[in-house]
């Protein structure tokens, strides 16, 4: 169980606000014609791991935007390394993992983020699927839960799969609806059965909510 302060630091809620209103709001609401809905499930202080399915390099800043608040989610730390890029990404909520390190590195820099009051914002298949569902999810989001003491909060991403075309440098203007589930209360132990519990039902949700469409 961590100790956490109630909120991300206010350079990096100015920073969001000011990110989110200026490009990712009006891109996501008029560009991509975005719907959101559930915003009212969100907790707005505390610590959270907000958990989704993966289609698109646009889902985390249209997750962060969608939630109505900061989501960190992991970078290389080879990017903490480059001066005004690593002040800029950290305020924004990024967290800096370790090639090589492996689940342990992810899973130390994700507890250190939430200790910080931010929402940690995790896929749940790892990496972004064709389809935009998920097929094959991972522990790792559980095991964060589980350690830190932290609830996981379900989103379904449906159509950023379409934004990408091949062989063009614009993206497509595909409709992008992001539906919020419920909270889900942290697994109750670190082992492997109730990892798999609570993974399974964060899976379950997100296909179903992406299976609801525009």
């Amino acid at each position: 169980m961590i100790q956490s302060r109630q909120r991300e630091p206010f350079a990096s809620l100015v920073l969001y606000h000011l990110f989110k209103w200026s490009v990712v709001s009006p891109a996501l609401h008029g560009y991509f014609r975005g719907r959101v809905y559930g915003v009212e499930k969100v907790p707005r202080v505390d610590p959270l791991i907000v958990v989704s399915n993966h289609a698109s390099y646009f889902d985390p800043p249209m997750l962060s935007c969608a939630v109505g608040r900061p989501v960190a989610f992991m970078a290389k730390e080879e990017l903490f390394q480059v001066p005004i890029l690593k002040q800029a990404i950290s305020l924004y909520g990024a967290y800096p993992v370790k090639r090589g390190s492996g689940d342990r590195g992810a899973i130390r820099a994700a507890l250190n983020a939430l200790e910080g009051g931010w929402a940690v914002g995790v896929f749940l298949e790892g990496t972004r699927t064709e389809d935009g569902l998920i097929h094959e999810p991972k522990l790792g989001a559980a095991m964060i839960a589980a350690k830190a003491g932290v609830p996981l909060l379900p989103v379904g991403l449906i159509g950023t799969e379409q934004i990408v075309r091949e062989g063009s440098a614009l993206p497509k203007n595909a409709p992008v609806t992001i539906r919020i589930g419920d909270i889900i209360p942290p697994p109750p132990s670190t082992k492997r059965e109730a990892l798999q519990e609570v993974t399974d039902r964060c899976a379950k949700i997100i296909n179903e909510l992406h299976a609801l469409g525009r």
